[in-house]
């Protein structure tokens, strides 16, 4: 049998057993065209160039894997930051455990509230992202999302929003499959910071579109955690005007499966993206895999991409991460790093890093490295009082500041450096 049948026969039985979503009004064709790119596509195979390092079977799988929802006495992450908080229950809206809807500079609406309209602003960005992603690498597993996904918040930004808007994701059955859909348009000169945190559901499979248009602002910053058996596709696709701004933060551990993709495009001169991500893996079902791509499309835009892993006892890390710069995308200054610190023989890091350029006036660098504790510093602390496995928590947190500083706010930041020391603590040898 081959690729192309292959793919088509797991697609042939997802779709059975997703069932049929009833679109009306503009989600109808937006819908239509993404089931037609999704037929064409197939779903992902491990043979597919950017799934190599990653088996997609759990995520392209008729039914989620079970998984248990973790019960924790931690104290919800973000709870001492005044926020507007959104909840979803096994990826669907609850709005008794949910803040009104209201905020200043925003207007924030359900997805399925706006799907019947026949004219609404989203129209012209839901799966439009999401289909300029697709070239030239293609993620069947987005399009799957825009043609089902019923839930999530369609945001305009119209001002400065004064607080952060929260994304609270809840896991409550152990067969919950979940998608989830949200559309953020940024006009010239607002600003806005989402954050998102919780286990979503036993699998999920969530798209973020993002438009942020001249002087706009988008910082994002997101916690997966807390759900050991987490089986997760997620997709972010971004769309940067003229001296606009976004940056983008992913904090990860525990998990089976994760796949976090992050599609990029600077369409204006003087365009600012930052994407990065740490995260901390124990045991041998641990997998995680960061796959970013940012095409420079535009006169003097800059870019960044850091991404640091820690990993044992057999766990996988991924990350490919590509910049591409387009010929007219003179004096871009491009720059990604990759680095993985493996604390014992077991572990493995798989890096992919690109560079492909077509102008000629650009600074753009990449680097990926893997290493171990540096025995003489970790010598250095103990001999100075320090236990071995404080010791060895301080060289990890250190190792990770340099993802963590990409964080603009310091309340933001002191979360989820507390949470990640709280699972450093729980996990020592």
């Amino acid at each position: 049998m081959g690729l192309a049948e292959v793919k088509k026969t797991a697609l042939d039985t997802r779709l059975a057993a997703l069932g049929t979503v009833e679109a009306t009004g503009w989600s109808a064709a937006a819908r239509k065209d993404a089931g037609s790119r999704l037929m064409q596509m197939g779903l992902p195979s491990k043979r597919d160039e950017y799934w190599k390092y990653t088996d997609p079977a759990m995520l392209v799988a008729a039914h989620a894997t079970p998984a248990d929802a973790l019960v924790s006495d931690e104290a919800p992450l973000f709870d001492d930051i005044d926020r507007l908080k959104l909840v979803f229950v096994d990826g669907v809206f609850d709005a008794a455990a949910s803040d009104d809807l209201a905020v200043e500079g925003a207007t924030i609406e359900l997805l399925q509230d706006c799907c019947d309209a026949d004219i609404h602003w989203v129209k012209d960005l839901y799966g439009v992202l999401e289909t300029n992603g697709q070239t030239p690498v293609e993620r069947p597993l987005a399009a799957l999302n825009t043609a089902y996904a019923t839930q999530g918040v369609v945001i305009h930004v119209t001002g400065q929003v004064t607080k952060p808007i929260n994304l609270i994701y809840r896991h409550v059955s152990d067969t919950s499959d979940a998608m989830i859909h949200s559309v953020v348009k940024v006009d010239a000169g607002a600003s806005v910071t989402l954050l998102e945190n919780g286990a979503v559901a036993a699998r999920c499979n969530t798209v973020l579109e993002v438009d942020v248009a001249d002087t706009g602002v988008f910082h994002h910053a997101r916690a997966q955690g807390r759900d050991h058996d987490r089986q997760a596709a997620t997709h972010c696709f971004a769309r940067l005007g003229t001296e606009s701004t976004f940056k983008s933060f992913t904090l990860t551990v525990n998990g089976t499966m994760t796949r976090n993709d992050c599609v990029l495009e600077l369409t204006g001169d003087d365009a600012i993206a930052h994407v990065a991500g740490a995260a901390v893996g124990d045991g041998d079902s641990f997998h995680h895999d960061d796959t970013v791509f940012v095409t420079h499309d535009a006169v003097n835009c800059e870019s960044r991409q850091v991404f640091k892993k820690v990993l044992r006892n057999g766990a996988t890390g991924v990350f490919q991460g590509k910049i591409l710069v387009k010929a007219d995308a003179q004096k871009t200054d491009g720059y990604q790093i990759s680095q993985s610190l493996l604390l014992d023989d077991d572990s493995q890091f798989l890096a992919k890093p690109e560079l492909e350029i077509y102008a000629d006036d650009v600074a753009c660098s990449h680097g990926s490295t893997s290493g171990a504790i540096d025995e003489d510093a970790l010598f250095y602390l103990r001999s100075r009082g320090v236990p071995t496995a404080d010791a060895q928590d301080l060289l990890v947190l250190a190792f990770l500041a340099e993802a963590i500083d990409e964080i603009d706010s310091e309340a933001v930041a002191d979360n989820l450096l507390t949470r990640l020391e709280g699972w450093l603590q729980r996990h020592r040898s």
